[in-house]
């Protein structure tokens, strides 16, 4: 069974894409710890990240890296942070975070309630930065 970020990619689900090449998707957390949270996937599916082939491991960071630039550029904030977690979605993820201290990379903490407006919004500014 495909998993929830397959059916993303395949557009069986909507999203707030924020960028897509060959082999990697990015698209706004639905769940944000901030305004501009965002997941970058590789389109096939794989379970953990650290199973994915050096190669394309190395193309994904950099694919996140013109995510993060995009974000940084339209999210008021120090630095964006990187985690990869990998329990809640069995599909090899990172997550792209616009932090101002340490503590807002905290995921226990309670997580922003967006509007789809609010959600629009960001989605447009980082696809146009």
């Amino acid at each position: 069974m495909a998993t929830i970020f397959s059916r993303i990619i395949q557009g069986e689900i909507p999203c707030y894409k924020i960028a897509e090449d060959d082999q990697f998707f990015a698209f706004l957390d639905i769940n944000p710890l901030s305004k501009g949270h965002t997941l970058v996937v590789p389109k096939h599916e794989t379970d953990y990240i650290f199973n994915i082939e050096d190669e394309e491991l190395g193309s994904m960071m950099v694919f996140a890296k013109k995510v993060a630039q995009k974000i940084e550029k339209a999210i008021p904030c120090k630095r964006i942070a990187v985690a990869v977690i990998g329990l809640e979605v069995p599909h090899a993820h990172i997550h792209l975070v616009p932090i101002t201290c340490e503590g807002d990379l905290d995921f226990k903490k309670e997580h922003l309630k967006l509007t789809q407006e609010e959600f629009l919004e960001v989605q447009k500014a980082i696809v146009e930065a």
